[in-house]
Formats: structure tokens, sequence, C-alpha cells
């Protein structure tokens, strides 16, 4: 039976046919199923590649754990992605940006993750453990969800010798049984760059324009390259008149980039902002760019939730210009802005 990786598209009825797991203390059976990339070989630096799988488009699967087989001196970071459509049919391409085309690895095609319908469910950096969903919540995928495909993408930080490949990948803990909590993931990011030998606030926010729909966060990620030194995410909500703001978390990016519990029973309604923050310190005597390369920096905050009786937000990311064009303090819908807190740990 051939496996995703060494296939083009293979349905996932066919090869989800593992031993349970572990028993769930919602009582039902969670399988685990095996997404890796097909031992392939980087032959350039920050070189991003994605291999894809086909769900069963027949019946639903609720994926509850993401268990990794990384490691950080081999993979920069990895994000798993849903889509509708894949960008590409082969079973591997490269997918980095494509201002990186001119560094294009001859021996793959480029495109992007998803051709359409992308959907961002599990990111992984720095050497992080496997992530387990609260009971009774999970991503749903094939069936009547827009997501009929998975893809895997790698970012590789170095080349590899010409007897080396690598296999790293996602184990994907999933159950057949229905769930009424299912989950999704926001994303806020920054573009903007960062002064040479300069502390500097790479920072975003954006409401949640959704009517009828209560999001409920239970994980913060945060992602930087070398020069973030904090990050933190808020919510941020109209009380009598005065904005309070919430913190989902806050963490030295330099520690496991894993999705940690956000302990504030918080939830996040329609006109509610959620808001992040980067704390960079640049010790360079360049101007360091928001950018896909290891020599570039990222400012990245995820906020993963669930929603009951409903579908996930479509909204699913905030994206700022950056430095030096935005901070909180010039956004007119921002006030009482808790400056220290924001960039201390």
């Amino acid at each position: 039976m051939p496996s995703a990786s060494s296939a083009s598209l293979v349905s996932l009825v066919v090869v989800f046919a593992t031993a349970a797991i572990w028993p769930s203390a919602e009582s039902y059976r969670v399988d685990k199923y095996s997404l890796l990339m097909p031992n392939v070989q980087p032959k350039k630096m920050d070189l991003y590649l994605c291999t894809p799988i086909r769900i069963d488009p027949s019946k639903s699967y609720f994926i509850v754990g993401f268990e990794p087989k990384a490691h950080g001196h081999t993979s920069h970071h990895m994000l798993l992605y849903g889509c509708s459509d894949p960008g590409s049919e082969d079973p591997v391409w490269n997918c980095g940006e494509m201002q990186m085309a001119s560094s294009t690895h001859k021996a793959y095609m480029h495109s992007t993750p998803c051709k359409s319908g992308s959907n961002i469910m599990y990111a992984w950096a720095r050497d992080a453990p496997t992530l387990k969903l609260p009971d009774g919540v999970g991503f749903k995928v094939g069936g009547d969800s827009q997501i009929n495909y998975l893809v895997l993408q790698v970012h590789y930080h170095r080349t590899f010798d010409d007897d080396e490949t690598d296999n790293s990948g996602i184990y994907l803990h999933y159950t057949e049984q229905q769930l009424d909590k299912q989950a999704g993931v926001y994303l806020l990011a920054t573009n903007g760059r960062i002064p040479p030998n300069s502390i500097e606030h790479m920072e975003t926010s954006c409401p949640l324009y959704e009517t009828g729909k209560v999001i409920h966060p239970f994980a913060y990620r945060v992602h930087t390259h070398e020069l973030g030194k904090v990050v933190a995410g808020y919510r941020v909500k109209n009380s009598n008149g005065i904005q309070k703001w919430d913190l989902l978390g806050k963490r030295d990016p330099m520690t496991p980039q894993m999705f940690y519990p956000i302990e504030n029973n918080i939830t996040v309604k329609f006109g509610d902002i959620l808001a992040a923050r980067c704390t960079m310190e640049s010790r360079r005597n360049t101007v360091t760019r928001i950018g896909a390369t290891s020599d570039d920096e990222m400012c990245n905050f995820y906020v993963m939730y669930w929603v009951e009786g409903t579908e996930p937000l479509e909204q699913q990311l905030c994206v700022s210009e950056g430095s030096p064009r935005y901070y909180w303090y010039n956004d007119p819908y921002l006030t009482n802005i808790p400056d220290e807190e924001a960039s201390t740990l």
C-alpha cells in the first residue's frame, strides 16, 4: 500500500488504517497517520518544500493532535495547510516565496502551497513537542468541509550532502467521530523592516468582523527569527467606553515555538480586536526586512481556537504594514495601550 509521500495524491480512507493511539475522555477512537517528506534532498539554502495528500471526499475526519517528526538542525519550521486545491499535483514541489524564484531548486517545480482555499492548521519550530487539542475539539477535513487536501510545508535552512535525505513531517492524530467543536487558526503578522542597531516594535491589529460567531481561543504560538525578544497577543474589547486589553499569551520566541495553552477563559466576538506585538532587538549594521529567509525576520502570533455549532472563521489572517508605517499608537481604533507590559516578560 503506497504512502501519501510516495504517491502523488492518496486518499486518506485508503491509508488511515492504524491502531488507536489513545483512548479519549470523550470515548472516541483516535488513530494516527504519517504525513512525511518523501526522502527529499535540499540542495539550496532556505528551500521551502511541499508535499500533499488528498482526503477522501465521501467522509469527514477530525484532526485532534499533531506529533512532529523533525529536528531544529534540519528544519527551520514546518506548516500544515488545509487546501481546497493543492498548489501542485507533484509529489513534492518548491513552495517558497515568489521573490525567491531566482534560487529555485531545479529538481522541483515552483508553486504556492495551496492553489485555492488555503488554511493554516498547524505550525512547528525549535523542537516543539506534540500538540493535543482539548477533548471534543478537532479540525474538520474531508467530507463536506472545504479542506480536500492537506499540504505539509518544510523550510530547510541548510543544504544536504549527496548521501543525505530527509523525511521530516507530522504524525496526524485523527478521529472519525463527529465533533461539535471545530478548530481553526487565526494568524497575526506584520510586514515592515527593522533599522540597524535598534529596538523596534512590529505591531498589528484587526477587528473580528464576522457576525454570529464567537471564538474560544485555547492555544497560542509565537514565531520570529533571530531578533525577536518578546511576542505578545491580546484581545481588545470596549468596556464601558474604555478599551480593555486582555492578554492571550506572551513568550520569548527563542524558547520552543510550540502552541502554549491560553490560561484566561477569553472569548472573541464581533467588534472585538485581536492585536499582537513583536519586540525586536537588532545589533546588525544593516536593515533587516520581514521576509522568507533565515536572514530576514518574521513577526507571527498564532491563535488556535474553537467554535461550537458553526464553521470556523473565514477571516484567517491579519497583516499590517509594520514598522515604520504602522504602530499601535498611530491606529485611531486603539487606546489604553499596555506599552510596557507588551514588551517585558
